[in-house]
């Protein structure tokens, strides 16, 4: 089954926040590779596959701005109806983040994947996820990933997902980019069921 956009409406709609497959109370692990991006304060932020997430607001709270994307306008709804924030601060984008990016988003400072990329499986869908992220990442900038890992479950929220090891990762990204750290996490979910991640900080260099 590919990913659509109503298959996420149903599960953000269906379920409260801490019971989805992915909730975080925090987002330590982000901000372990975030803490390396210098000056976070002013700069915009990309969230691919935002969904719920409470980093969200503790980028916020960083001084950042966001462009906030997910394919699902239940879980971008539900964002909208939690934050009390200028809207100048924040850009809404509903849409496959394999699919072209309008021009009406600017480009950003920092890209920030958590567990969005691996629910790509067509190689055309990667590509385009791939061609996103260069077309809209400053030189000069930083892309985090956390995806499931080579050792990580086959499937999520009742997808088949693609499983990454750093080595892909890097071998995806052009040669614009630069591995600066990596390393390997297990989340335990809100089910006790233990999800291997790999998690990579990169920088665009030209």
């Amino acid at each position: 089954m590919k990913s659509s956009s109503k298959h996420w409406n149903l599960i953000f709609s269906g379920a409260e926040d801490s019971k989805l497959g992915w909730y975080e109370k925090d987002a330590e692990k982000t901000f372990e590779l975030l803490n390396q991006v210098p000056n976070l304060k002013d700069l915009t932020v990309f969230l691919p596959g935002a969904g719920t997430s409470i980093l969200i607001e503790q980028l916020i709270a960083k001084g950042a701005k966001l462009v906030l994307n997910d394919i699902s306008i239940e879980a971008l709804n539900k964002v909208k109806g939690r934050l009390q924030v200028d809207s100048d601060k924040i850009y809404w984008l509903c849409q496959d983040i394999s699919k072209p990016i309008t021009d009406a988003i600017p480009n950003v400072d920092i890209w920030i994947d958590r567990a969005v990329l691996h629910f790509l499986t067509r190689e055309e869908d990667i590509k385009g996820y791939f061609n996103n992220l260069e077309s809209k990442l400053k030189v000069g900038s930083y892309a985090i990933f956390a995806e499931f890992s080579k050792t990580g479950a086959p499937k999520c929220a009742g997808l088949t997902v693609h499983r990454y090891s750093i080595e892909e990762l890097s071998e995806r990204l052009s040669s614009s980019f630069k591995l600066i750290t990596s390393f390997n996490h297990t989340y335990i979910n809100p089910n006790g069921d233990p999800r291997p991640y790999i998690y990579g900080l990169y920088k665009r260099t030209t």
